[in-house]
C-alpha cells in the first residue's frame, strides 16, 4: 500500500465510478492505494473508441507536434531532456523482432554486472511487465509509488497550461524514465512503440547507440502503406554521430536507410549473420526458439558490444562511440565473450515462440500479428509440432486460436496458417473473460466489444472459406450484441467462436489441463452439438495448440496458462 496526500482528491472522486477505484483515509488523513487502484487510474488515460479516430487523423495530419506535446508533459512532471541523456540509452525500432532484441540486449549487459532499465510494449498480462529494472519487472509497490508521484504532478498542472493529461503510452513511457532515473540505473533499453519519428519515446536525443530489426508492413495508417515510408519513419531514431545497426532488410528499405544515415549523419552498420560469428565447438545457442531470433541476437550482439566499447572509453563514459568512418558499411562479426554466449542462451522473452507442456496439451505461443512474422511463426510450429508428433503414439489433434486487432490483414495470415492442418480453429477476442473484475491491466477501451466480436465471426468466414469447410444449413452467423455477451457463437464443422479467451481455452482443453483447471472461472455452458463435437479433444494422446495473431491474445492466455505471470 502506498500513501499519498489530498493532492489528488479531485481527481479521485471525479473518476473512482468509472475506473472502478476504490480507496480509504487512513487515522492520519492520507488516502491508501494500491496497485489495482493505479492501474485502473492509468486506464482512464486509454483514448475512448468513440474519438481514436479524431486522434488518428490528427497524427497523421501535424505528427512533428507529437514530441512537442512530449516535451511539454516531460517538463511538466520535473523531467528534461538533459536528465535522458545520463540513461545510457540503446535505442531499438523495427516491425519484427525489436522487443527480442532488446531482450536479448538487456540480457548480456545485465550479466556484465550493470544495473539494467528496460522498457517495452505491450506488456502481456500485467502492465507493470512494460517497465523492468534487472530483467524483472518493477514492483507493485515501486509501480504505485512512482505512478502516483508522475500522475500527481501531470493533474496538478493541466489546467494552467491549458492541456489534459497524456495518452495512455506517453504516460507510460514518461513513468517508465521517471522510474530509471530514480532507480539509478546504468542503462536504459528503450524500445519504440510505433514507428520511430514521431513516436513519444524519440524525444530521446543522446542515445549510445541505435538499432534497427527487421522492417515490415504494419501500422499503416500511422507510418505509410509502402515499405519505403516506414523505413523513413522507422529511420527517425537516427541522431548525428551516433552509430546504428540494422538487421539485413530489403533492398528497397535498407536504401531509405541508407539515405536517412546520409542526411543525418550517422553511421549505419549493417549486422552479419548469427554464423559468422566465432562461436567455438558448436553453434551459438539461444533461449529464444525459431530461426528469425538469429537475426535478432546478432543485432543485440552488435548492440551490446558497442555500448560496452562506449563505457569502456573512459572514467566519465562521453567519449565518443568507436565506428568506422564510412557512412553505411557491413559490421564486424566478432567472437563473444562468455558472458555475451551465456546472455544470449539465457534469454526469456514470453509469448514469443514460447512452448508449454501441461500433460496432454502442449501451448505454442507467438504473438506474430503481421504476415512476416506469421511466416515465421509457421515455420516455427511446424517444426515443432513434427518433432512432438513423431514421438508420440496415439492421436494428435491440433487447435488454433486466432485473434486479430486494428488493421491488420487477417485474411492473409490465416491463409498462411491454413496448410499446419488444424483440427480446431477457435476465435475469440482479446477478452480474458465474460467478468472483467479485478482485470484492471488487460482492459482495452480502444476498440467496441461489438467490434471484437465482429471480427472474431469475420475470420471464422475466411477460415471456412480458406480450408473448403461448407455452412451448415439453418446455421446462424450473427452474435448479436445487447446488455451482456453471449455464450458461444453457432459452429460450422470445426470452427468456433468464443466470447472470450478463458472460454475458449477450457473448451479447447476439456478439463485435461490441470494448471488451467485452477483458474476458478465456472466453465460456460455450450450446446450440446458442441459438446459432441469435442469428443476427438478428450479422446486423443495430444492436443496441440497454437495461439497467434495478437500479443494480447497470448497474454490473455498466459494469464491462465503461467499463473506465475500474474503473481
Amino acid at each position: 500500500m502506498v500513501r499519498y496526500s489530498l493532492a489528488i482528491l479531485s481527481f479521485l472522486l471525479h473518476t473512482k465510478d468509472q475506473a472502478g477505484l476504490h480507496f480509504s483515509t487512513s487515522s492520519t488523513g492520507l488516502f491508501i492505494m494500491d496497485y489495482e487502484e493505479a492501474v485502473c487510474a492509468l486506464n482512464t488515460l486509454q483514448t475512448n473508441v468513440s474519438v481514436l479516430d479524431q486522434v488518428r487523423r490528427e497524427r497523421s495530419e501535424l505528427p512533428e507536434l507529437q514530441l512537442q506535446a512530449m516535451q511539454g508533459f516531460l517538463h511538466r512532471t520535473g523531467l528534461t531532456v538533459v536528465k535522458l541523456d545520463h540513461l545510457n540509452i540503446i535505442h531499438v525500432t523495427g516491425t519484427k523482432g525489436k522487443g527480442s532484441t532488446c531482450a536479448f540486449t538487456e540480457r548480456i549487459l545485465r550479466d556484465y554486472g550493470f544495473r539494467t532499465g528496460f522498457y517495452s510494449s505491450p506488456h502481456l498480462v500485467q502492465v507493470r511487465e512494460r517497465i523492468r529494472i534487472n530483467g524483472q519487472p518493477i514492483s507493485k509497490e515501486l509501480f504505485t509509488k512512482y505512478f502516483w508521484e508522475v500522475f500527481a504532478q501531470l493533474d496538478a498542472t493541466k489546467d494552467s497550461h491549458g492541456v489534459s493529461m497524456p495518452a495512455y503510452f506517453r504516460f507510460l513511457t514518461i513513468l517508465a524514465f521517471h522510474v530509471f532515473l530514480q532507480e539509478r540505473v546504468d542503462l536504459a533499453v528503450i524500445e519504440v512503440g510505433i514507428g520511430g519519428a514521431y513516436d513519444c519515446t524519440n524525444i530521446i536525443r543522446k542515445p549510445w547507440v541505435c538499432g534497427i530489426s527487421s522492417l515490415g508492413i504494419d501500422h499503416t495508417s500511422i507510418l505509410g502503406d509502402t515499405i519505403e515510408e516506414i523505413a523513413w519513419q522507422k529511420a527517425g531514431i537516427f541522431k548525428p554521430g551516433v552509430p546504428v545497426f540494422t538487421v539485413k532488410q530489403p533492398d528497397r528499405s535498407m536504401t531509405v536507410l541508407q539515405d536517412r544515415a546520409k542526411e543525418i549523419g550517422c553511421p549505419l552498420l549493417v549486422c552479419p549473420d548469427l554464423e559468422q560469428y566465432e562461436s567455438g565447438p558448436g553453434p551459438l545457442s539461444l533461449g529464444l526458439a525459431g530461426q528469425q531470433q538469429r537475426c535478432n541476437a546478432s543485432l543485440a550482439l552488435q548492440l551490446s558490444k558497442t555500448w560496452l566499447q562506449r563505457y569502456r572509453q573512459s572514467d566519465d563514459q562521453l567519449a565518443a562511440p568507436v565506428v568506422e568512418n564510412r557512412l553505411v558499411s557491413q559490421a564486424t562479426a566478432f567472437k563473444p565473450s562468455p558472458i555475451m554466449v551465456k546472455g544470449l542462451e539465457a534469454t526469456e522473452w514470453p509469448g514469443r515462440t514460447q512452448t508449454l507442456r501441461h500433460g496432454p496439451v502442449t501451448y505454442y505461443l507467438d504473438g506474430a500479428h503481421t504476415t512476416g512474422s506469421m511466416q515465421a511463426c509457421v515455420h516455427w510450429f511446424s517444426q515443432e509440432i513434427q518433432q512432438e508428433e513423431s514421438s508420440n503414439r496415439g492421436p494428435v489433434i491440433r487447435v488454433l486460436l486466432f485473434n486479430a486487432t486494428g488493421e491488420r490483414d487477417s485474411a492473409a495470415m490465416l491463409k498462411l496458417l491454413e496448410p499446419c492442418r488444424f483440427d480446431f480453429a477457435v476465435f475469440c477476442p482479446n477478452i480474458t473473460e465474460t467478468i472483467t473484475e479485478n482485470n484492471a491491466d488487460q482492459q482495452n477501451f480502444n476498440v467496441s466489444v461489438e467490434n471484437m466480436l465482429t471480427r472474431c465471426l469475420d475470420n471464422q468466414i475466411s477460415w471456412q472459406s480458406l480450408s473448403g469447410t461448407e455452412t451448415k444449413q439453418g446455421s446462424e452467423s450473427e452474435l448479436l450484441i445487447k446488455d451482456r455477451l453471449p455464450l458461444l457463437a453457432k459452429t460450422r464443422t470445426h470452427t468456433l467462436v468464443f466470447p472470450c479467451i478463458l472460454s475458449a481455452l477450457q473448451w479447447i482443453t476439456q478439463g485435461r489441463d490441470a494448471v488451467l483447471a485452477t483458474a476458478g472461472s465456472p466453465y460456460l455452458p455450450v450446446q450440446p452439438s458442441v459438446t459432441v463435437k469435442a469428443e476427438p479433444l478428450r479422446e486423443a494422446a495430444q492436443v496441440s495448440v497454437l495461439v497467434t495473431g495478437s500479443l494480447h491474445l497470448v497474454g490473455g492466455a498466459l494469464k491462465y496458462l503461467d499463473p506465475s505471470l500474474a503473481s
